[in-house]
């Protein structure tokens, strides 16, 4: 057959099925079983059936797709190549390997609930995994009042009633402030964005020197972006502005890692000047110099869970929260 001939009655023919099961089969219809699916795909591709832009992309075989949503920050997209996130994009990507599912990373940039429909109607995925959107907290909830199929990986917040995967954060920004406390600094800085998550490592930081009878300085909570510059730029003026600061918080490892080259550049040494402790564990950290004191969070169990909870669905939605482990390294010197 050619491509001018090539029907969708012919297709059931050949397949031994409806022509409904054929057209159902070639629009991704859940109702279809993947090996059905395969056979109907195939014959499509042999035989040049000419709709070829109705057809899945996805490889023949897969169990479902999965759509990611990345993160937008202050109204920016964070770079795919940002090392936290695209650690955590390769572990989404190898559990969905591992359950024979494909993934595709959308540039979408959601900013109210309809955008949000948008990306759960619009597309034949299984699902959506969206990273770091928790600024949509109101209308995510909005969403699962639908039963949607979608998991967000960010911070628990209070009245939640989707599901979430991350980190402890209030108790990761206690571990890594108290650690500090322990070798003996008092003077310590905490340098974080202003995203929900940040927030909660703030929130731990401040119990952590409150526990201590160390007082809040608030010259010493710095804002800034969610990047290397912005974190450098920040210690910078932190210390031009004569701030005798021995430890510093930082809500991530690029944070950390940007204040210790404004540490190095004003002439101060980590960790015998200054000990730093970052948050992630990125691959960075370990190999850094000195390398990274961090709580870590372990992108290959985010990426597990996260894929399990919408090739799984369930209709309890309790939140899930990764161990925060300190990794203890050179830039805190014990």
């Amino acid at each position: 057959m050619t491509q001018s001939n090539t029907r969708l009655e012919d297709l059931a023919k050949m397949a031994g099925v409806s022509i409904s099961t054929v057209s159902r089969a070639l629009n991704d219809h859940p109702l279809i079983s993947p090996q059905t699916k395969k056979k109907i795909w195939a014959l499509a591709r042999e035989n040049n059936y000419p709709f070829r832009s109705s057809m899945p992309a996805a490889p023949l075989g897969a169990e479902g797709s999965i759509v990611v949503v990345t993160p937008h920050m202050q109204g920016r997209p964070l770079p795919l190549s940002h090392p936290f996130f695209l650690e955590l994009l390769a572990s989404i990507g190898e559990a969905a390997r591992a359950r024979d599912c494909d993934f595709t990373v959308s540039h979408t940039a959601p900013r109210n609930y309809d955008d949000l429909v948008a990306v759960m109607t619009t597309g034949r995925a299984k699902g959506a995994i969206f990273l770091g959107q928790s600024m949509l907290h109101d209308e995510f909830n909005r969403l699962a009042e639908t039963n949607s199929n979608f998991v967000v990986w960010g911070a628990h917040l209070p009245g939640q009633k989707y599901h979430s995967v991350g980190s402890d954060n209030l108790l990761g920004g206690r571990r890594a402030t108290l650690h500090l406390v322990r070798l003996g600094r008092k003077r310590i800085a905490f340098l974080g964005s202003s995203d929900p998550e940040a927030m909660q490592r703030r929130q731990g930081y401040v119990e952590a020197l409150e526990a201590n009878d160390i007082p809040f300085a608030p010259a010493l909570d710095v804002r800034v972006d969610f990047g290397f510059e912005s974190a450098e730029t920040a210690a910078a003026k932190l210390l031009a502005r004569g701030h005798d600061i021995d430890g510093i918080v930082a809500t991530s490892d690029l944070i950390a890692l940007g204040a210790i080259r404004a540490l190095r550049k004003a002439g101060r040494s980590v960790p015998k000047d200054v000990s730093v402790v970052g948050y992630d564990d990125m691959l960075l950290a370990r190999l850094s110099t000195p390398s990274l004191t961090t709580i870590q969070q372990d992108t290959l169990e985010a990426g597990r869970r996260l894929v399990s909870q919408i090739m799984d669905p369930s209709a309890e939605q309790p939140p899930e929260y990764l161990p925060t482990n300190l990794i203890v390294r050179e830039s805190c010197g014990a």
